[in-house]
């Protein structure tokens, strides 16, 4: 059995699959996120420029769909574009949290939670290559988390002020700030449990018969 076949069809296929391409349209929407954290980052902590941090967080959203969609039409999928997706997604969701703690909209050990996360899944991603496996593909449960976090973090922010709306909004803001927690906790054990069972198919595929 080959390492690109997996064992139920549903492991990631061999980097050797990706194209090696950088300059396509769908790394340039990556990278177009990636620089937008810093600006994000600034208008939120800086300025307080509420809405344009919004405008950011649109942009951002809509370039996360377009890029996938570009990729498979365009025939662009590469191995850099493997890793600036989700990298560019998990950035903006632990860029906005660590913010919303030091403006005090969103306790510390929601980040510290999130940011754990982060960290179990590079170690993760350094065990799979130390076998020779790509990183895995995003769960739809990880996609979910981030289409959620994406509503909930604008709505946190009108959920900051004061009057009849913030005091409407709050309660969907932080719903949705607790789901789409709930669903990346979820989704990162998930990847750990998928790793696991390719670690034991690689040291498996190493034992002579």
């Amino acid at each position: 059995m080959t390492r690109a076949q997996g064992t139920t069809g549903s492991a990631p296929a061999s980097r050797d699959e990706l194209g090696d391409a950088v300059w396509t349209v769908p790394n340039a929407l990556s990278v177009l996120r990636l620089l937008g954290v810093p600006l994000f980052l600034w208008l939120l902590l800086g300025p307080r420029a509420d809405g344009w941090a919004v405008v950011v967080l649109m942009v951002s959203g809509v370039t996360d769909w377009a890029d996938g969609k570009l990729a498979r039409a365009l025939g662009q999928s590469s191995r850099l574009g493997a890793l600036l997706d989700p990298a560019a997604d998990r950035l903006y969701i632990v860029a906005t949290l660590v913010a919303f703690v030091i403006r005090d909209v969103v306790p510390l050990w929601f980040v510290a939670a999130i940011v754990a996360r982060e960290l179990v899944l590079a170690v993760v991603l350094v065990v799979l290559r130390r076998y020779g496996w790509p990183p895995l593909q995003v769960h739809y449960l990880g996609k979910a988390a981030t289409f959620l976090f994406l509503y909930a973090f604008p709505l946190l922010l009108l959920a900051t002020g004061t009057g009849t709306l913030a005091a409407v909004v709050a309660p969907v803001a932080y719903a949705l700030t607790i789901w789409g927690g709930a669903l990346y906790l979820l989704s990162a054990l998930l990847y750990v449990v998928q790793a696991a069972g390719l670690v034991r198919q690689a040291r498996a595929e190493r034992v002579p018969a």
